[in-house]
């Protein structure tokens, strides 16, 4: 059964995603991310949501039952219980993302996760401003700075967190404006920290010139002449496809891609009251029963079964939301690109 969606997001991109039904098996749901050697399902975890009370998430309010800092650390052990339960293995925090750093390592360290059981990405470049505030009023939750300051301060408050655990580091949301590609020191300590503490070097990208910004990226160079960057974090979803190709080049070429915002940050759910997505939404859903599924599922499924082989993220804020998307991995399988 051929089934195609072509949804436009509220940004103004357009996209086609077309899935093929199939009972054979397909790509699959694993893969050995970062070349650690470690075969590990190609969902992972981002922190954002479960780290500081305020996000961008639709309804990420009524996901929280309570927000003081021990409520919402217990809630974000619960969660990552879950997902390793589940079966997922890559944890994606932030310097920015309030305490997901202090709630992870806390988390690892309680439940004796052994370093070489997972793999664990951060990033450096924003910084919390919050203050444990859902509502800043007109002030942003996180300011950048992509300095060689902030790099080498950030550096040392992720290494105290998560040591030995830690395998990825990336520079949060690079952008022309902020001119951290061009930025010689920085790039140079990157290149150290890449050689000195073993650790991948990944940048995350956001709008709508993450797929220029990932080419020049993709020809940034060590001393030896090697690629810096390891891996890249980059938004793809069923309304915003714009960085496909330049993932796919990404891929060709060795990098490791990493899908942030596959729910488009719950605008792929019911919580989106839209008008003008309601016709899409009804479609997702015709489609997700016709599959026996979740539009959750459906919809992180597109992006795992699309050729540059994303390990993708869930934003997911509770245990429910986690299982939704995890079953994405079992519905792959059927998925064609």
């Amino acid at each position: 059964m051929q089934v195609q969606m072509a949804l436009s997001g509220s940004r103004g991109y357009t996209g086609r995603a077309t899935c093929t039904y199939s009972v054979e098996k397909l790509p699959a749901g694993t893969s050995k991310f970062l070349n650690t050697g470690k075969e590990v399902p190609r969902i992972g975890i981002g922190l954002a949501a479960l780290g500081r009370p305020g996000y961008i998430n639709l309804g990420h309010g009524s996901d929280m039952l309570s927000t003081d800092v021990e409520s919402m650390r217990a809630h974000t052990w619960e969660v990552l219980d879950a997902a390793y339960k589940s079966g997922v293995r890559y944890f994606d925090a932030a310097r920015s993302y309030g305490k997901s750093e202090e709630f992870l390592s806390g988390w690892l360290t309680d439940r004796g996760h052994d370093p070489s059981e997972l793999i664990v990405g951060s990033k450096w470049g924003y910084y919390y401003t919050a203050e444990w505030r859902v509502d800043n009023g007109d002030q942003p939750h996180e300011v950048k700075e992509h300095t060689y300051k902030n790099l080498a301060k950030q550096t040392k408050e992720s290494e105290g967190y998560l040591g030995a655990y830690l395998d990825l580091y990336q520079i949060h949301s690079a952008t022309r404006e902020s001119g951290v590609l061009e930025a010689r020191d920085v790039l140079d300590e990157l290149a150290r920290l890449k050689v000195d503490l073993g650790w991948r070097i990944g940048l995350t990208l956001s709008g709508v010139q993450q797929g220029a910004l990932l080419k020049e990226a993709m020809e940034v160079k060590c001393a030896d002449g090697t690629r810096l960057f390891d891996c890249v974090q980059a938004t793809w979803n069923l309304l915003e496809q714009s960085a496909g190709d330049s993932l796919l080049a990404a891929h060709n070429a060795g990098m490791n891609v990493i899908v942030k915002e596959a729910m488009a940050n719950g605008r792929l759910t019911p919580r989106n009251a839209d008008p003008e997505f309601a016709p899409k939404l009804k479609k997702l859903q015709e489609t997700a029963s016709q599959l026996g599924t979740t539009v959750d599922a459906l919809a992180l499924a597109c992006v795992l079964a699309q050729p540059f082989n994303a390990m993708v993220l869930s934003g997911a804020a509770c245990v429910e939301h986690l299982e939704a998307n995890y079953a994405a991995v079992d519905l792959l399988g059927r998925l064609d690109p």
